[in-house]
């Protein structure tokens, strides 16, 4: 007697869904969507606007999209047909998930694989800042260097400071256990406290974001994009820093209000950043591009060939699984999901 899920692959294979991919994704995830599908592939690195997406999505069952793609209400209110949205992201904030969840379309990511990758990239973006690796790059290149000097380019230690964590998810956890490799002190906020033997583990005091940010040498950004954390750090939030704080984010870039970051640069209320990501990307506030004390990157935080490889063919394997009838392993609306 065949079992369910072999009825399932086996209606995959005669009915051959159709699926469109919005921009260009590593080749080994297309290979893997080709077996089982018709694929209309975008295979740039433009990705689509609204208008183009509607259309190409006609007939399709599935999306597997990046987080270039805004699918706004009113985008998912016109998709006919869809099934699944599978996002090459840990984050979906490109998504209205309550219009989604009210279409039945089910919604998918792409987490755990970037954990580690993305808290490398953050304790690096520490690192570069605090002791001005990036300058000193440029200061070698530009052939400036001419002698040693007791204070060139002198920046902050690492170690045994204090690193203020907000948001202790996966991400979050993976950069205080880094820190720890530099001998430094833990503090972290979140909406839940985390359990005991995971403070225990990383010996990470759980604080309020007040006390966390007056305390912190060092203040890492690790939370989801929502309306509650839109311009969770403003003017009033860097003015508890340190003036000799560095601020990290890797997260999303409208967590951090960017027009007082840069004021807060500039005037010395904190002494430097590291950012991976902007509030409107790909702009950068003009701003940033000026100051010497910010070490910027192109939103690379998950941005290694194993990872990024990894984060296509699961957004793939999300996508397929939802075309067999079977509920995706990374299901973020589970209460679109009605079964088969």
């Amino acid at each position: 007697m065949i079992v369910r899920a072999e009825v399932a692959v086996a209606q995959l294979h005669s009915v051959r869904p159709s699926v469109l991919v919005t921009k260009r994704i590593f080749p080994e995830a297309i290979e893997l969507l080709e077996r089982y599908c018709e694929v209309d592939y975008e295979a740039t690195d433009d990705g689509l606007p609204a208008e183009q997406l509607l259309r190409r999505a006609r007939g399709k069952q599935a999306i597997v999209s990046q987080l270039t793609d805004k699918f706004t209400a009113d985008v998912i209110n016109q998709l006919q047909g869809i099934r699944v949205i599978a996002n090459v992201a840990v984050g979906y904030d490109n998504v209205d998930l309550d219009a989604a969840t009210r279409a039945g379309i089910l919604v998918t990511n792409t987490p755990d694989v970037l954990t580690d990758t993305t808290a490398d990239l953050a304790f690096g973006l520490l690192l570069a800042a605090a002791r001005r690796i990036v300058e000193g790059h440029q200061f070698v290149h530009s052939g400036q260097w001419k002698n040693w000097a007791i204070d060139l380019l002198a920046g902050y230690d690492v170690h045994h400071k204090t690193l203020g964590i907000v948001g202790f998810g996966r991400i979050g956890r993976a950069v205080a256990r880094r820190a720890l490799g530099f001998s430094m002190q833990i503090l972290y906020y979140d909406l839940e406290r985390a359990p005991a033997e995971v403070e225990q583990e990383l010996d990470a005091r759980y604080v309020s974001l007040e006390e966390l940010l007056r305390n912190s040498d060092f203040v890492s950004i690790h939370v989801p994009l929502n309306s509650n954390t839109r311009h969770l750090i403003g003017a009033r939030e860097l003015g508890l820093m340190k003036p000799t704080a560095i601020l990290i984010n890797t997260a999303r870039g409208p967590v951090i209000d960017e027009e007082a970051l840069v004021r807060a640069l500039r005037e010395g209320i904190i002494a430097g950043a590291g950012l991976d990501v902007f509030e409107n990307e790909p702009r950068v506030h003009p701003g940033l591009l000026e100051l010497r004390q910010v070490v910027l990157t192109p939103h690379i935080g998950s941005a290694s060939i194993e990872t990024r490889r990894k984060m296509c063919l699961m957004a793939v394997e999300n996508a397929l699984a939802a075309l067999r009838g079977e509920r995706p392993p990374n299901l973020v609306n589970p209460e679109a999901w009605k079964g088969n």
